[in-house]
């Protein structure tokens, strides 16, 4: 008896070592994965806060937390399932669904800049949603749209850049990314959309270095907040280009992959200090240059041939 029971807990040891290098394993995947969607994460996060600004300052973190919850839906309920088959049973498929999704961010993106130079659009809907709850909702519903197609480039990268993995082994650094992820892009943002009622309280503290820099993030708040709308936009183009320039890539459909390619090569040596840096803006310049062909036909099909047809 006793050394059966010396057994069982020398296998339940076993057991227990085996769990915990799998959880290193999983955590080391999740880490590798999610570095390599960094790019996506940063997009991610300059987007969001689009859909907060001009709202109640009161509604700010709970926008943000229902968007949140979108988010880890998305990626937990359909995307993780879904990219957990295609990989198994369709891999073929990948590519032109992520095109189409790279499609439609740079519709978004085009759109809204064709909505701002005419001066019509999402500013009159606005005005027609005389129910705060209803355009709250109306942009929850459009950050969640985004971040369905956002969140669907960070599970396929995060997929492509897994080692020969079990199912379950996939399905748990997958798991983990979309949490890390999730969390981290919208803790930022939580934190960007409330930095003014953060310098609000530090200007009330009674060391003068504090209050300075209270008052300056107030001051600094409504400008960076517009510059992030705008940032928001051209990281659509930038991400919505770029999968679409990456999917050109893997089928060979040349030649403007290789054009930006070669810019962003050129660019990195001419700026050898800072080449890695020239090297991105270049290629992040030439994925929002065909997000905006892109978009700008969607946008002409489905604003001005309609038009014509009912003339």
């Amino acid at each position: 008896m006793p050394g059966g029971l010396v057994a069982l807990l020398d296998d339940v040891a076993t057991l227990a070592k085996l769990a915990a290098a799998s959880i290193d394993d999983v955590a080391g995947a999740a880490g590798k994965a999610s570095g390599k969607a960094a790019g996506v994460v940063i997009d991610d996060t300059a987007v969001t806060p689009n859909y907060v600004v001009g709202l109640s300052p009161a509604r700010e973190l709970p926008i943000i937390w229902k968007i949140t919850k979108g988010s880890l839906r998305n990626k937990l309920l359909f995307l993780l399932p879904a990219a957990l088959l295609l990989s198994a049973l369709a891999p073929w498929a990948i590519t032109p669904l992520l095109m189409v999704g790279g499609a439609y961010l740079s519709f978004e993106a085009t759109e809204k800049i064709w909505e701002a130079l005419a001066h019509s659009g999402h500013e009159e809907q606005a005005i027609e949603a005389a129910d705060p709850q209803e355009l709250e909702e109306r942009q929850v519903g459009g950050a969640i749209r985004t971040d369905f197609i956002l969140s669907a480039e960070i599970m396929a990268i995060a997929l492509s850049a897994l080692p020969p993995l079990s199912l379950p082994m996939q399905a748990a650094v997958l798991a983990a990314v979309a949490v890390i992820i999730t969390l981290g892009v919208y803790g930022v943002v939580g934190l960007i959309v409330k930095m003014d009622d953060i310098g609000l309280h530090l200007s009330t503290h009674t060391a003068r270095l504090v209050q300075v820099v209270g008052h300056g993030l107030v001051r600094l708040m409504p400008m960076l907040l517009s510059a992030l709308s705008r940032i928001g936009v051209a990281a659509m183009l930038w991400v919505g280009g770029g999968i679409i320039l990456h999917a050109l890539h893997g089928y060979h459909f040349t030649p403007f992959p290789e054009w930006v390619d070669a810019a962003s090569r050129q660019a990195g040596e001419a700026l050898a200090w800072a080449g890695g840096i020239a090297e991105w803006v270049v290629h992040a310049l030439g994925s929002a240059i065909l997000g905006l062909i892109v978009g700008g036909l969607i946008v002409a099909v489905l604003h001005f041939i309609p038009r014509k047809h009912s003339v």
